[in-house]
Parts: structure tokens; C-alpha cells; sequence
């Protein structure tokens, strides 16, 4: 690896950590990076994966006053997810991509809507428990892909959580961001064993996506929500309209 591509890859992640931060959309700037440089399409996804534990330790850095009083919520989840990000790992590495190709245009598309018009509201007694069910199995689905592939796992997270009746964008953000680098974490570490990470690859791209994942968090605190909510659901609805015309 040459230093132009260290450099590439630097800048990317430090891109890939905001967006994925803020948004969930690192992967959109980190994944095109390892391909520039000559990564073929598996190695740059597992190498991805493995950066990304990176992404999710900055943010969950930046977070901290937001993550004050979801201790209950994210324990409750975190076995979800583990569980989901392991499976989604596991899927990468023995089954072909047609699947999830041709129905996460569709999810994201969806939950880039539901980001600039979010209706939580809370749920008591039996029809909170219910509710509490669906967003685990939820949950779940969003870990499994994001152990998978992960482009826009967290919009899709940030959708269901502010929906869900977080307290603001900034609250939402910051589980996201917890939940989803626990999925990401559990793959990288199969990954790392099973499937052929380029180390090197690793090390500048990983130190990008901790410096911008730490920054991310203080964007989402001090923006106004609204402005900002509507700018993540159109670059998610961009990006499903680009998935979606690679699908089919």
C-alpha cells in the first residue's frame, strides 16, 4: 500500500466516522475508498467492518451526555444485537448478496422518511410491551444487516429510535451509535479470523473514523434537529435510489 492510498484512506474514514456518526452512513464514504485503492469487493467489505469498531468507539465517546439514562435501554438491546451482528457475519461469509441487495433500497428508502417525520410516542401497559418486542426483533434485523454489509444500518436504526420515542435527535444518535458498533464489533472480531482483512488497510482508515466519529456526536448536540433530520433522510433516499439502481 502506498502512502497516496494511506492518505486516501485517511481522509476517507475521517469522512466515513462524521457521516456514520451523525447518520450511519460511513460506510458510503469508507467502502468506495477501499475499492479506489484495489481491494476486491469481500476483502474491502470485511476490512470495512473491521475499521469501522473504530467509528464506533469515537462516537460512543462523543456521546456521553446523550447516553445518560440509556444504560437500561442499550443493556436490554445489546444481547440483540451482539446476536444480530454475529449472524449478519456469519451470512457475509456463506451466502450470495442478491438478498439484501434487492430489499434494502426498499427499507432505507422508508426509513430515510421516517427520519424527517418521526411520531414517538410512549406505549403503556400490554401495547408497550408489544412495542418493546417489535423494536427488539427490529433491532435484530438492522444488526444482522449491518454485521452484513451495514451501508445505512444506522439510518435505518435512527429511524426506528426516534420513532420509538426518543428524546431528541441527539438521544437517538447516540444509542445508534452504541447498538450499531456492538453489530459491528461481534463481525469484525469473526472477520479477523475467518476472512481476509488487509491489515494495513485497517490502521489508517480505523484512525480516519476515530477522529471523525468523535466529532460527529458535537455536530448532532449543537445542529438544529429539524434542519438536520431532513438533511439524513434525503442522503438516505439518494442513496436508496443508488442502491436500488444497482439491484435492479
Amino acid at each position: 500500500m502506498s502512502a497516496l492510498d494511506a492518505i486516501t484512506l485517511l481522509i476517507a474514514g475521517v469522512l466515513g466516522g462524521l457521516t456514520g456518526s451523525i447518520a450511519g452512513l460511513a460506510s458510503v464514504a469508507t467502502y468506495p475508498a477501499l475499492l479506489a485503492i484495489g481491494l476486491p469487493p469481500v476483502t474491502a467489505n470485511v476490512t470495512n467492518t473491521v475499521a469501522l469498531v473504530f467509528n464506533g468507539i469515537g462516537s460512543a465517546w462523543g456521546s456521553r451526555p446523550e447516553l445518560v439514562g440509556q444504560g437500561r435501554f442499550i443493556t436490554r438491546m445489546a444481547p440483540v444485537t451482539l446476536t444480530g451482528g454475529a449472524a449478519g457475519a456469519v451470512l457475509l461469509l456463506t451466502t450470495p448478496a442478491d438478498a439484501f441487495e434487492k430489499v434494502v433500497p426498499i427499507l432505507l428508502a422508508l426509513g430515510s422518511v421516517a427520519i424527517v417525520a418521526p411520531r414517538g410516542t410512549p406505549h403503556p401497559g400490554r401495547r408497550r410491551r408489544l412495542v418493546v418486542l417489535a423494536e427488539g426483533v427490529a433491532i435484530f434485523g438492522i444488526a444482522l444487516y449491518g454485521g452484513y454489509f451495514g451501508a445505512a444500518a444506522g439510518v435505518l436504526l435512527l429511524a426506528l429510535l426516534l420513532n420509538a420515542g426518543a428524546d431528541s435527535l441527539a438521544h437517538a444518535n447516540a444509542a445508534k451509535n452504541i447498538l450499531l458498533g456492538l453489530a459491528n464489533t461481534v463481525a469484525a472480531v469473526l472477520f479477523a479470523f475467518l476472512a481476509p482483512v488487509h491489515w494495513l488497510a485497517v490502521i489508517p482508515l480505523g484512525a480516519g473514523c476515530l477522529i471523525g466519529s468523535r466529532l460527529g456526536p458535537v455536530v448532532v448536540r449543537h445542529a438544529p434537529g429539524t434542519p438536520l433530520r431532513i438533511l439524513i433522510g434525503v442522503a438516505g433516499l439518494v442513496l436508496a435510489v443508488k442502491l436500488g439502481f444497482d439491484a435492479y
